[in-house]
């Protein structure tokens, strides 16, 4: 959004624009909705070229290849979805009254709750910004997003994309800095949604709160990856890789550490060396790996490696590859023998390097899991039915894939969302519609029903009555 007007300013007036015409169209027809949603699939279709420049700019190195899969095929699919099964979304919902509320009918009727904000972060700047959308759009609302900053040159496009595609009063996009964030996130909106640390989503929460606005947070934090004691190393190895490798790590549900049975350690690296040569042959001059973000990222990235090597941890490069700050080119590295206290075990990494802890029993694995903050993801390699049922019961984590990394969250059926530290709430699928819907409960009575019986004066019709709904 550019103008010479405060940021606070404009984000106010185009929220009113926003109220005021859901206030003339509170209920869109599914039909209108519809219409709504493959336009926004034939805008990001049509741009797939432009969106892989942009990203492309703003990364340093960025492909093509890694845009279509970890974007814009799951905006489609979640499009295809909404377009799929939102109608029968909205129908109402029966609900059972009770007998002694017989003859009265109840029902969940979904209502739009009115104006979402969306608050989009830079890794995956586009699904992570359309992903809400596309159920806030299924649900009836309108929206405002605010992109990230690290991404501009994505965030500009898309914010021409959008403007050519919706009316700025349905869908409309704007820009800026951590202070256009700070506005953004303080505006009272009917629903927020904030994809991004932890640390500001704790200040998004206390901005919201002032309002009363209703919040979804999709945070990260320390997604473990277990490799049980019957666990398959070889494919643990390939899919954790594979988890880990992807946008070079800057994948909030990317897998931070990794639990392996002790003496385990020198095969996991070498089966990851192999795996990551087989991935990016010729690493430093492969196109498929992504850079990182920005050099203040870079430098951070730098400064957890040698943070844990002072402690006495060890460094595995997975490449011959070294570290290019021009680039910002981060190879993947295993790190063993990191302790506790220091940076790499005690923050989200965000990054390719890969922390291995060994475990002595799968008890010892759940003791450390359970000793930190609650995972946005959990993944457990093990072929034992009784083991993954165990680590299912007795861990809390915002999601989990069993003898797999990631695909979760491509599942159109499963929500997607964190708890405790790593996020409230939860989006995609119906569950994304729900979250931005009122469903609004109703009970509808007859003309003819037995009220009365339970009205004043408190005579023996009413303790009869009583004695019998007690009795029953």
């Amino acid at each position: 959004m550019k103008n010479d007007l405060p940021a606070d300013t404009t984000l106010v007036a185009l929220l009113r624009v926003q109220r005021e015409a859901y206030a003339r169209e509170p209920y869109p027809s599914w039909e209108m909705r519809a219409a709504h949603l493959r336009a926004l699939r034939a805008m990001l279709l049509e741009n797939v070229d432009a969106f892989a420049a942009a990203l492309e700019a703003d990364f340093g190195q960025r492909s093509k290849a890694e845009l279509l899969l970890s974007e814009l095929w799951l905006a489609k699919s979640e499009i295809d979805s909404a377009l799929k099964h939102g109608k029968h979304w909205m129908k109402p919902q029966r609900r059972a009254t009770g007998i002694w509320l017989r003859p009265a009918a109840a029902k969940l009727v979904a209502q739009p709750l009115g104006v979402v904000g969306i608050a989009a972060p830079w890794n995956y700047p586009l699904l992570l910004a359309v992903g809400p959308l596309i159920c806030a759009l299924a649900a009836g609302n309108r929206a405002m997003i605010k992109m990230s900053e690290l991404t501009p040159r994505t965030a500009e496009l898309f914010q021409q994309c959008v403007g050519r595609t919706f009316a700025r009063e349905h869908v409309a996009v704007v820009t800026g800095d951590a202070s256009v964030g700070a506005a953004f996130s303080a505006l009272p909106f009917d629903h927020l949604i904030f994809t991004g640390s932890t640390a500001v989503g704790r200040e998004v929460m206390l901005s919201a709160a002032a309002n009363l606005t209703p919040v979804t947070l999709e945070l990260g934090g320390k997604s473990p990856a277990i490799v049980g004691p019957r666990g398959r190393l070889p494919a643990a190895v390939d899919s954790i890789v594979a988890g880990k490798t992807l946008n070079a790590g800057q994948t909030c549900i990317a897998p931070d550490y990794v639990l392996v049975p002790r003496g385990s350690e020198q095969a996991f690296i070498e089966r990851a060396r192999s795996r990551v040569a087989r991935l990016y042959p010729s690493f430093a001059a492969n196109r498929d790996y992504t850079s990182i973000v920005s050099e203040r990222h870079f430098a951070r990235l730098q400064r957890l490696a040698d943070e844990a090597v002072a402690a006495g941890a060890v460094l595995h490069p997975l490449t011959d590859a070294q570290p290019d700050a021009t680039r910002r080119l981060f190879p993947p590295c295993v790190v063993t023998h990191a302790p506790d206290t220091c940076a790499l075990m005690r923050e989200e990494i965000f990054g390719p390097l890969l922390p291995l802890v060994p475990y002595e029993t799968l008890d010892d694995a759940i003791r450390h899991v359970n000793a930190r903050p609650r995972p946005l993801a959990l993944y457990l390699f093990e072929d034992e039915r009784a083991s993954v049922e165990r680590v299912l019961r007795e861990t809390v984590s915002g999601g989990v894939c069993v003898n797999e990394t990631l695909l979760h969250i491509a599942c159109e059926g499963l929500p997607f969302g964190g708890v405790g530290a790593s996020g409230m709430g939860a989006y995609h699928g119906y569950d994304g519609f729900k979250t931005f819907s009122q469903m609004k409960p109703v009970l509808v009575q007859p003309r003819l029903n037995a009220r009365a019986l339970l009205l004043p004066p408190y005579g023996r019709r009413f303790h009869a009555v009583m004695r019998l709904m007690f009795k029953l």
